[in-house]
């Protein structure tokens, strides 16, 4: 009767060595799924240079604010949004900028970037905005 006992607790011993080791690694790669979503979500917006940037000319539909002081411009041509970080602090006005651009072809140059918080892409970060080859706004070094 005591063998029966001493042979029964190992094998309690190892499920439950077993199932700790399984609710480990469970909680292993949710933390680091956790934290590969959190370096996507809150990674800043590169600034890249224009030759690794996209770039889109369109004609403008659309001027508002959005945000927080942001400038957010639409094309006809695309059903995606740009807009400008912040772009009324830079000295931005959007009545002069609906006056200047809605109606007219601008060339949006925006980084080449992905977040979870946008899967589809609809928002863009613009970096230059161009009218007739002049530059209206640029983040670009």
């Amino acid at each position: 009767m005591i063998l029966k006992t001493y042979v029964l607790i190992p094998k309690i011993s190892i499920i439950a060595f077993v199932q700790k080791t399984k609710m480990r690694k469970i909680g292993i790669i949710f933390t680091a799924f956790f934290v590969v979503l959190c370096i996507l979500v809150f990674r800043p917006v590169p600034i890249s240079p224009e030759h690794k940037s996209n770039k889109i000319t369109g004609t403008v539909s659309y001027i508002f604010e959005g945000g927080v002081k942001d400038v957010v411009i639409r094309l006809k041509e695309t059903n995606q949004w740009f807009y400008i970080n912040r772009g009324l602090e830079a000295g931005l006005e959007i009545q002069k900028l609906k006056d200047e651009l809605i109606g007219t072809e601008v060339t949006i140059i925006y980084p080449k970037y992905w977040t979870p918080l946008d899967p589809k892409n609809s928002n863009k970060h613009l970096t230059e905005l161009r009218l007739n080859g002049n530059v209206v706004y640029s983040e670009l070094r």
